[in-house]
């Protein structure tokens, strides 16, 4: 078996991509995600526990930021699992190996499941529209406000409560404003 170390931009690559798949991974066995109840109906009090429980994930450290110690930290855990003989790079095994699982664990959705998050640029985009005083770091009161924002956004009659429907119809504003550049993957939900 060949063994090849992974040029640090292909690690990143790796790495993030499979930042997105452990988080869609994540999100989907979650109870029901930010519908808790499960009535396909999600209330602006469902909104604002998921972006919490969501925020407490991502803040690997627990300092109350969403920052690059936060983001490191992930990559080398991800790295770390795919190297399972721990051998400090990755085979051509180990790599199949991770890409196999993470189809696997996302199921019939596969690559789409991952887009949810809005891909490795979505997501940073996201993140970087979250963060207000532009400080390079995400607090959690900026993450509530962003995910907020877009409920309220998505929130078409404004009575604090998102159906299915006004959900859908976000979905496309959104692939519409984009142009559809996601080549047909889901777009950021409001509540994501």
């Amino acid at each position: 078996m060949k063994k090849f170390t992974l040029v640090t931009s292909i690690i990143g690559l790796s790495l993030a991509s499979l930042g997105v798949a452990g988080t869609a991974f994540a999100a989907h066995h979650e109870a029901r995600g930010p519908d808790a109840n499960g009535d396909h109906n999600i209330t602006r009090a469902e909104a604002q526990s998921h972006a919490d429980a969501k925020f407490a994930r991502m803040d690997g450290n627990q300092d109350g930021r969403i920052d690059a110690a936060d983001r490191a930290a992930r990559q080398a855990e991800h790295f770390a699992m795919r190297d399972t003989n721990k051998d400090g790079s990755i085979s051509r095994d180990e790599f199949s190996a991770g890409a196999n699982h993470g189809a696997r664990a996302e199921g019939a959705e596969g690559p789409h499941r991952m887009a949810r998050g809005g891909g490795r640029n979505g997501g940073r985009m996201m993140l970087r529209m979250a963060d207000a005083n532009h400080d390079q770091a995400i607090s959690r009161s900026e993450f509530a406000a962003a995910h907020l924002k877009r409920f309220e956004m998505a929130d078409a009659n404004k009575d604090g409560t998102l159906t299915r429907e006004e959900r859908q119809a976000a979905k496309a504003k959104m692939r519409a404003h984009k142009g559809d550049r996601s080549g047909g993957h889901d777009m950021p939900s409001p509540t994501s």
